[in-house]
């Protein structure tokens, strides 16, 4: 059974892999992280860890039994209990409740562990499943930007009404 566990150092090599495996999958959907993500992987690894300890940042991870990653999920830019929403799931795990199960499950973190009392989410319109995604875990619509030159619609889902 997935695991969703707090991003560490011993996911470092999963983690790479997923990106790796999922590379053309993901650029789909947003702009490619770039060669240079990948040579400079174990410090950008070190630096979101040290992120994480500040408090500013949470990342998680969807861990399978034997170890693989199935999806991530991050809280960036947290402050003033409000925290950005971020996910990409492995294309091999699409279609299975994958994301919409660990986006409930970091916004219940959000609430319980980090006392976060807001969410925000965006995600680029041609972007369905996400968009289905956000929709179907309570996250509310609130506006269309642009997201690196790419429409996308913002959202927002309030953590305070949750029971």
């Amino acid at each position: 059974m997935p695991e969703l566990q707090q991003l560490e150092l011993r996911h470092a090599a999963a983690l790479l892999r997923f990106e790796r495996e999922n590379r053309a999958y993901f650029a789909r959907f947003v702009p490619d992280r770039g060669d240079d993500y990948f040579a400079g992987f174990t410090a950008r690894h070190a630096e979101l860890l040290a992120e994480q300890v500040d408090g500013g940042c949470r990342f998680h991870v969807l861990v399978d039994d034997d170890g693989t990653v199935l999806a991530r999920f991050n809280l960036v830019d947290i402050a003033d209990g409000s925290a950005e929403l971020g996910f990409r799931v492995a294309e091999r795990a699409t279609g299975r409740g994958v994301a919409s199960d660990g986006v409930r499950a970091v916004c219940a973190l959000a609430r319980d562990r980090y006392r976060l009392r807001r969410l925000f989410a965006s995600a680029d319109l041609r972007n369905v499943g996400s968009l289905a995604v956000l929709r179907r875990t309570g996250f509310t619509p609130v506006g269309e930007i642009t997201v690196d030159g790419r429409p996308a619609r913002r959202h927002v889902r309030d953590l305070t009404t949750d029971a």
